[in-house]
């Protein structure tokens, strides 16, 4: 059981990405993606800073064995660098043409994964190489599934 929000440490992740262009990128993840602005910044020197609203966060950490399966499934060669940004969206087909239509470049269509997501490969604005993902089946439906569990480290 995990605990109540208020007793865990850590209270956001928050991924902070320079985009020589500011005003492509605000434009692609706030307008197109549909991230809403949470608060913006401007300072000396014309320094601006956005924070958009991405829902709930998670840190996903894969070894390299996964990353690549990862890869294989979901665009059929090893594509991605060490850091993809992953987006969960209620119509990933949907959401990839919009994407597209914006200026992404379409990596791999959507696919459906063996963990039961249609998930979509893109190189975005401000240099990241994203997914798009829509569950296919619920958190409980997918612990039924070969090889999708929770790892828990032994105590110390």
């Amino acid at each position: 059981m995990s605990a109540p929000i208020d007793d865990r440490p850590v209270r956001q992740l928050r991924l902070v990405v320079e985009a020589e262009d500011y005003e492509a990128a605000l434009a692609f993840y706030r307008d197109v993606l549909g991230l809403p602005e949470q608060a913006a910044f401007s300072g000396g020197d014309g320094a601006r800073v956005a924070i958009l609203d991405a829902g709930r966060a998670t840190l996903e950490i894969a070894n390299p064995a996964q990353k690549k399966m990862i890869d294989e499934v979901e665009v059929g060669r090893q594509v991605a660098p060490k850091l993809r940004v992953a987006f969960e969206v209620d119509d990933a087909r949907g959401t990839t043409e919009r994407l597209v239509a914006a200026g992404a470049t379409e990596v791999a269509p959507p696919t459906v994964t063996p963990w039961e997501s249609l998930n979509a490969r893109l190189d975005a604005p401000a240099g990241l190489h994203i997914t798009v993902f829509q569950e296919l089946r619920d958190l409980e439906e997918r612990q039924e599934l070969d090889g999708f569990g929770t790892e828990r480290l032994p105590d110390a």
